[in-house]
């Protein structure tokens, strides 16, 4: 669940090229752990596939096909579990994300621009009049901060953007209101990372890095709709404390500890979780807003991660986990959550890097039609073999089409999409697989509400040349949701 953005605005300013100098130098000199390309991949397959080498219908005829598809999934939240968080499509059941027993339509609110895109107006307002008459987040249960934020703030945000109902701006606003006790609470304004939706309360004070840097784009793009400043300083002092913790080559750890700043463990992830998005909010927070101290921190731990966490694998690109004060390796592996960075690479300008990461990625794409959840890189090996319907692949074949034009982008996305289709798709929609390494897959029984919000926008946008989204300026967040780039239409 990760950003993009399609023409970069004031990228003569960055200084993305001498990060990519840094990590060329890193690479090319061995760096640590380099792997020399002495005769094919190390069981990954390798290199930026054709979609199977077979001939594509047209890109029209691929944006029908994924709106279809689309639909297909829709209705069968609909028949199956309309005003429920996630259908089980398999078994034609409901299940609630935040707390049970406490539906908040969280498809619903994850749909929204993504029907208005599609050009689905009928189904938008349907979806749209069921939030602004039933949803009411007086809940008293705990919330995961992080989710809420990205899901619920996020989607009304993107529903207002796409629709104009102030309903849906007020929904937006009431929900981080709710939420900002774990920011205000904190001794550090390091976020909790439970918050009662009721009463205020807080809970759970070691969250992961994503969870502590990742607000700042609903919260900087609610203080502009509002004029009140209260959300963005919130995010940017999370940011800050957690910055303030760089060991002295310059990364970070994965844990904190909310009420004291410091960190609860010593291993740098990036790009992988539970730290991903961290880096992608500090990219997003500089184009949309034009901070200038979210640039100069983008760019100062991307260069610790290229240089010390980059390595190369039979010609791809990875990244290592390593000790966050030496830079000694500590793992290998890569999830595929994590390869959202290639295409947030090629956005800041690294498209040497970016195009590695990708490759490697879609090596794995030509070996199981459906990405596994977890590789270990250095050997190829599959270390977890399930599927929860995860958009962070395409989300970079987005990007990097974007960016650079280069059709082999929509290649693999019709690659994936096809891989999905004709795999995962169930009588009741999309469904999550158990392991993809079997042949039939082993599928399992959800429709992640993200699927709703990313995985088939991401899709549509790469196909389509719709005239309600500006390709030029466009940006969505890390959840898929259009925070820039709305184009009105009828």
């Amino acid at each position: 669940m990760h950003g993009t953005s399609a023409a970069l605005p004031r990228r003569t300013l960055l200084t993305a090229l001498a990060v990519a100098g840094a990590a060329g130098t890193t690479l090319m000199a061995g760096g640590p752990r380099a792997v020399a390309a002495t005769g094919g991949k190390t069981g990954t397959g390798g290199g930026a596939s054709t979609g199977g080498g077979g001939s594509m219908p047209s890109p029209g005829k691929i944006a029908a096909e994924i709106r279809d598809e689309f639909l297909h999934g829709w209705n069968g939240y609909k028949q199956y579990a309309w005003g429920h968080d996630q259908v089980l499509p398999v078994s034609g059941g409901s299940n609630e994300f935040f707390a049970d027993g406490h539906p908040v339509g969280l498809s619903i609110i994850e749909a929204l621009d993504t029907l208005y895109l599609l050009g689905l107006d009928h189904e938008l307002a349907i979806a749209k009049k069921w939030v602004t008459t039933q949803l009411d987040l007086n809940i008293d249960a705990d919330f995961h901060v992080f989710e809420a934020i990205i899901r619920v703030v996020g989607g009304l945000i993107s529903g207002y953007l796409t629709t104009r109902d102030r309903k849906l701006l007020e929904l937006a606003v009431d929900a981080a209101d709710r939420l900002m006790p774990a920011f205000t609470k904190s001794p550090t304004g390091m976020p909790y990372t439970q918050c009662n939706m009721a009463t205020g309360a807080v809970s759970g004070s070691t969250p992961p890095l994503a969870e502590i840097g990742t607000n700042i784009l609903e919260f900087g793009i609610l203080s502009k709709l509002t004029g009140d400043g209260k959300y963005y300083a919130a995010a940017k002092k999370a940011f800050r404390a957690a910055l303030a913790q760089r060991s002295e080559i310059g990364l970070l750890p994965t844990y904190f500890d909310v009420e004291t700043g410091r960190p609860t463990d010593g291993s740098s992830q990036a790009p992988n979780p539970p730290v991903d998005s961290f880096y992608e909010y500090l990219w997003g927070g500089w184009v949309l807003f034009g901070d200038r101290d979210l640039l100069k921190w983008w760019n100062e731990t991307t260069k610790a991660i290229l240089k010390y966490q980059a390595v190369k694998v039979g010609g791809d690109l990875w990244f290592r986990q390593v000790d966050y004060a030496t830079g000694a390796e500590t793992g290998t592996s890569a999830s595929e959550l994590g390869s959202f960075y290639a295409g947030l690479l090629g956005k800041a300008g690294d498209l040497t890097a970016a195009r590695g990461y990708y490759d490697g990625w879609t090596g794995v794409l030509d070996r199981y039609p459906v990405l596994p959840e977890e590789i270990d890189y250095s050997t190829g090996k599959v270390t977890s073999a399930s599927n929860n319907l995860r958009p962070e692949y395409v989300n970079s074949s987005f990007d990097l089409y974007q960016t650079t034009r280069d059709p082999r982008y929509r290649a693999t996305a019709y690659q994936y999409f096809v891989g999905m289709r004709d795999n995962l798709r169930v009588p009741g929609g999309y469904t999550i697989a158990n392991d993809v390494t079997t042949s039939p897959m082993r599928l399992g029984d959800l429709t992640q509400a993200y699927w709703f919000s990313e995985n088939m926008k991401y899709l549509y946008l790469t196909f389509a040349d719709t005239p309600r989204y500006d390709y030029r300026t466009g940006y969505l967040s890390t959840e898929g949701n259009i925070f820039r780039g709305v184009r009105r239409t009828g």
